[in-house]
């Protein structure tokens, strides 16, 4: 009796268990009778693969975001991600120049394109919204290659792909940049190497879960026969494949012509010999400059000095205020072709210009006038304590400059003494000719990083030697 009352109660508490068929929806609706749930029905859909057998569902984030991480939309990726963050900036969409907006991001290197995450890597690897998706980039046919001429910036990659987008991904520290050009470019040679590739598509996924689930991927669609005009370029292509032959000739014949002409044209100094290559004035070694006119000091500063003194000396701002560049380069090529040269001219009216074409000269001069040589021995003699020993340092090492370089530093030193005189109407003091002058005349042979130091002591030399050109050049003539 017992035993029949317990095997009653067992089969009243436990009801028998019916399974759907394969492929059926199960439905489950929660009763509102459960203690501390709301009155609400939710229902959980699951369509299971047909030929594959069902993958257990890991139910924790932070093991999905770590190895089941989707592209956009959610489909896996067959190899694993690099990923760390670079500098991006797209610069071309679909063949159009865009403006260069360089950005901090997030990339993710798949097996056959790069991912550009805008959040942080917790942001982009667990919270993936829709409104968070990636851009992603197809290296299928892509060309990854170092670039110096598309940014400024150092360790620059450019990544040009199959529809004519331009990206570049750049990293201040190069072995990170350097192990990331490799990876990309071994990505896209591969990508489409292979017989074909599998595109994956996105899945359903749970509204209160972040567990994608598979779908099942339709069949590709049968390729279309190609269209007659493509068959007209593979007849057109075949036909220029008869001619390469010919061409390849052609492009022999071609080479052999210009040797010939290389090997046959005439020396520079035949060419400045007839006169259609004329020695320049602008840029040219100072000392090559007087040998060739037969003078110490160089004929245009003499007129530059000239016209400045006859019209120029109560201007305001003179040597300071900077003239209109392209007169300047336009006076600049009328000397360098020897062209005869008034600069009272009525389109040399703005004195600035005159005083703008005489600095771009000394800027210009492969070796400046105070040559490169002295610039050392300029420095230490101008921190000589004692004034009577600094003049006499400075006053020999001026001397021992080539004759060039010291008659045409006594004529410019000279015509600067008169500028001062007139201080009052040009509003030009000593130390403003000094900064203006001081890169202008010297700078050291190679860059040492001081610049600033540098400059320093160019004004404090030319400044000195403003102040004691009567003691330092005597009053002789040049």
């Amino acid at each position: 009796m017992a035993g029949t009352r317990v095997t009653n109660m067992q089969t009243a508490t436990k009801p028998p268990l019916v399974l759907p068929p394969p492929g059926a929806v199960q439905m489950r609706i929660k009763t509102a009778n459960s203690s501390g749930e709301r009155l609400s029905q939710t229902k959980s859909m699951v369509i299971p693969e047909p030929e594959t057998p069902g993958k257990p569902i890991n139910r924790h984030r932070r093991n999905q975001s770590q190895h089941n991480i989707g592209g956009p939309g959610g489909a896996e990726l067959s190899v694993p991600l690099q990923s760390t963050y670079l500098n991006k900036a797209k610069i071309v969409e679909g063949g159009k120049k865009l403006r260069k907006n360089w950005t901090s991001a997030w990339v993710a290197l798949g097996s056959d394109h790069l991912l550009f995450y805008k959040e942080s890597k917790q942001e982009a690897l667990v919270n993936m919204k829709p409104g968070n998706r990636p851009e992603e980039v197809d290296l299928c046919g892509a060309m990854v290659e170092w670039t110096k001429e598309k940014s400024s910036r150092k360790h620059v990659i450019q990544i040009t792909t199959s529809v004519g987008d331009e990206y570049l991904l750049q990293s201040d520290d190069y072995p990170t940049i350097s192990k990331w050009h490799s990876a990309i470019k071994m990505a896209a040679d591969r990508s489409c190497s292979g017989s074909g590739r599998q595109t994956a598509r996105p899945g359903l996924h749970r509204s209160s879960s972040t567990e994608f689930l598979p779908r099942r991927v339709a069949e590709a669609p049968a390729a279309k026969e190609p269209k007659p005009e493509h068959r007209r370029s593979l007849m057109f292509s075949s036909s220029k494949l008869k001619h390469s032959a010919s061409d390849s000739n052609d492009k022999i014949g071609v080479k052999n012509r210009l040797k010939k002409f290389i090997s046959r044209r005439p020396s520079m100094k035949t060419l400045q010999e007839k006169g259609l290559i004329k020695d320049r004035v602008f840029g040219c070694h100072l000392l090559t400059l007087c040998s060739r006119e037969g003078t110490t000091v160089p004929k245009f500063i003499r007129l530059c000095i000239q016209e400045v003194e006859r019209r120029g000396m109560q201007s305001d701002g003179i040597y300071r205020v900077s003239g209109n560049l392209a007169t300047i380069q336009k006076l600049r090529f009328m000397v360098d072709q020897e062209e005869e040269l008034n600069l009272g001219d009525n389109q040399w009216e703005d004195i600035h210009v005159i005083t703008g074409a005489l600095k771009m000269f000394f800027r210009e001069l492969p070796e400046p006038l105070f040559p490169f040589r002295f610039f050392e021995q300029f420095v230490e003699s101008i921190k000589t304590k004692d004034p009577k020993q600094k003049v006499q340092v400075v006053k020999k090492l001026i001397h021992q400059l080539p004759k060039p370089n010291h008659n045409t530093m006594k004529l410019l030193f000279r015509h600067l003494q008169k500028i001062l005189r007139h201080s009052t109407k040009n509003l030009m003091s000593t130390q403003g000719i000094s900064i203006v002058f001081g890169p202008t005349l010297m700078w050291p042979e190679h860059d040492s990083g001081n610049m600033a130091v540098n400059m320093v002591y160019q004004n404090q030399i030319v400044e000195y030697i403003l102040i004691e050109s009567r003691e330092i050049f005597g009053t002789d003539d040049v």
